[in-house]
């Protein structure tokens, strides 16, 4: 019998240090760095409601993690099982099974920026969105149609034309249009918040007021310290009812149509459009381009100013004038007699 106790408890030290060694090697099969798959990098989606089992199989099969295995001791010993995000992830280089982990349980997810500059159309931020590998042009053209996404501020609204705020998102590979577009819309509610709205409605504007005349800022200067004079010519217009005569919302009636060709010809200020603001008075019948957060903001608090015109310096700077003969003598000095002086400089 002593024999057998002798024999049995020499066994179960056996096992148990089999399994203390075993327990060793897992432990530190979790802690080397390992990279199973060809070049530089790879990405695993992770969608909603993946188990950790699950989870360590798609990992292993890419390569990220030697096996399921291993995944799930680094599980162990980084207590994180529950702490794991859904979402597309991107690995790079030989890691370590605890730090792949880290990177799932911080939510650390793939994005690439995309970039809408201010004053794009929707039909220009199609383009960029399809230009980015996103989606299809004809998705984002489709998501933007979605005018419920504004109807509480603008109920005339037909799209999203001029409400999705120009900006850099971060996003996934793969986007779908309809989650941008109601994120570019939420960062335009961003831009006008309420306190602006109300600042806006107490001179008599509505929201589709300011950002059909912010997009006319938007259009004409890119310099920071001429919107709030841009903003107060056009404001000062649109109360004595003066036309805009804006040649962007022109160029704006040409390109729906399919007719813009790069250059604004006198003929084309009379092409036949709501939107041709020297043909028809007031405002045109809605926003022309995306404005910034510095263009609507200049619109809801203008200049103290009684200009109605300005003209181009050619250099990105423009010279205003409140008097019809003050403006003629600009046009005369910085259009007539400055492209004469270039073409005698040549």
């Amino acid at each position: 019998m002593a024999k057998w106790l002798k024999l049995t408890a020499a066994l179960v030290v056996l096992i148990a240090v089999a399994a203390g060694g075993a327990g060793w090697w897992l432990r530190e099969q979790a802690l080397v760095p390992f990279r199973g798959y060809d070049g530089d990098a790879v990405f695993v989606d992770v969608p909603s409601g993946t188990g950790p089992r699950s989870l360590g199989t798609r990992l292993a099969d890419a390569g990220v993690v030697k096996d399921a295995r291993t995944f799930r001791v680094a599980l162990w010993l980084t207590g994180r099982a529950r702490e794991l995000k859904a979402g597309e992830y991107r690995f790079a280089g030989a890691m370590r099974a605890v730090d792949v982990v880290s990177q799932i349980a911080d939510g650390a997810i793939y994005t690439q920026p995309v970039t809408f500059r201010e004053g794009l159309t929707i039909a220009e931020m199609a383009d960029v969105y399809a230009g980015s590998g996103l989606g299809t042009r004809d998705a984002f053209l489709a998501a933007a149609k979605d005018a419920s996404l504004i109807r509480d501020l603008d109920a005339a609204a037909s799209d999203l034309e001029g409400y999705l705020f120009p900006d850099t998102y971060p996003t996934p590979r793969q986007t779908p249009a309809p989650a941008l577009v109601a994120q570019m819309v939420r960062g335009f509610r961003a831009a006008l918040p309420a306190e602006l709205i109300a600042k806006a409605a107490a001179d008599g504007l509505t929201v589709r007021q300011v950002v059909t005349l912010a997009a006319l800022v938007e259009k004409e200067t890119a310099q920071d310290a001429e919107r709030p004079l841009v903003a107060a010519v056009y404001r000062n217009r649109h109360r004595i009812g003066m036309g805009m005569q804006a040649d962007p919302t022109v160029i704006y009636a040409l390109q729906k149509a399919g007719r813009w060709n790069g250059n604004l010809s006198r003929d084309d200020l009379q092409f036949d459009s709501p939107y041709n603001t020297y043909r028809y008075g007031g405002l045109p019948p809605g926003p022309i381009a995306a404005p910034g957060r510095r263009a609507l903001e200049a619109v809801v608090s203008p200049a103290a100013v009684d200009y109605l015109y300005f003209v181009s310096r050619n250099d990105g700077t423009h010279v205003f004038a409140t008097t019809l003969a003050e403006h003629n003598r600009n046009v005369f000095e910085w259009q007539i007699q400055y492209f004469r002086r270039q073409r005698a400089n040549r």
